[in-house]
Parts: C-alpha cells; structure tokens; sequence
C-alpha cells in the first residue's frame, strides 16, 4: 500500500503501510514488525518542540535496545510551525535534539489529504470529540503487531507514556 494511497481502512495494522523518509525513499513499516512503536507528528517551531524533542530522545535512548522505536512525521499544519524542507526538519532533530530515530517526509495528519497511516490511526483511536489531529506532538503507542493501543494528547510528556511501553514490552 503506497504512501499516497488513500485505501486505508483496508489495512488492518499500521505494519500495511510505506511511507516516505525525509530523502523521499519508500519505506515499508512491515519491517517494524515484532516492535513496540511511538508515532508522534512533530514541529520544530512550537511551544512544545523543545520538551516533546528533548523527551522522546531521552526515552527512546532508554528503549531502543529493547525492541521500541519512534517514528516522527513532521507536520506543518498547525500554525506553520513546521515550514522547513525535509533536509532542514532532520538536521534540526538529530543536530539540536541528537534525535536517532526515524524522521520521515513531512505529511498531512487532518483533512483529504491527509497521508494514509495517519487516517488509520486517528480512525484506530479518535481523540476527544472527533478523529482528528488537535496540535502538534499527538502521539499515537503501537503494539508489536501494529495495532494501536493508545492515542495521547500533544501535551502527554512523552516520558509519562514511558509506563505504557513497558507494559506492552512485558518490563512492569
């Protein structure tokens, strides 16, 4: 299922999706089978960017080892406070933040052009009110299997998810 199909209630886990690094190569999310994953839309010009970014690093340097891994779509749809190109987004994570984990090609989260994965999870796990994506940092916990657990506003400290990973890594 390529990234810009719109198919999505077709998938039956997020392991059904590819997507799109930020160099533009197809990615398959099947090869993050059997891990736990955080997927978080991200900015790199808001409120919360300097805590969600400072957070996520800490806990997946924690995580990694262990069979976690954290996925990060930058998104601009929220205020423009993600107007960089992809070069410049993942520059700014890896450089600023030592981000290691993934960052992949800058998406849609809401409306009809929203990318395909991100219309499976809101459709997985809706949030308060409706299905869609409030703000930057909405965070979105994946089983080993691909199905979504748990969905969590964008200011959910990304180490308060930190019991939930363990949970479904068995480490409680």
């Amino acid at each position: 299922m390529g990234a810009g199909s719109s198919s999505f209630n077709t998938a039956g886990s997020v392991h059904d999706f590819t997507v799109k690094d930020a160099k533009g190569t197809d990615v398959d999310l099947g090869t993050y089978k059997g891990k736990v994953l955080l997927i978080v839309n991200v900015a790199s010009q808001c409120g919360l960017t300097n805590s969600n970014y400072t957070e996520l690093s800490q806990l997946y340097e924690k995580y990694k080892d262990q069979g976690v891994e954290f996925l990060a779509f930058p998104c601009n749809q929220f205020a423009g406070q993600e107007p960089g190109s992809n070069e410049q987004i993942q520059e700014f994570a890896c450089t600023r933040f030592k981000a290691e984990y993934p960052i992949f090609q800058k998406v849609n989260v809401n409306g009809d052009k929203a990318a395909p994965l991100y219309k499976f999870l809101k459709a997985s796990k809706g949030g308060l009110f409706n299905e869609s994506i409030k703000w930057n940092f909405t965070k979105f916990l994946v089983d080993k299997e691909g199905q979504v657990v748990k969905r969590y506003a964008p200011t959910t400290s990304p180490l308060n998810i930190e019991n939930d990973i363990k949970k479904i890594l068995d480490l409680s």
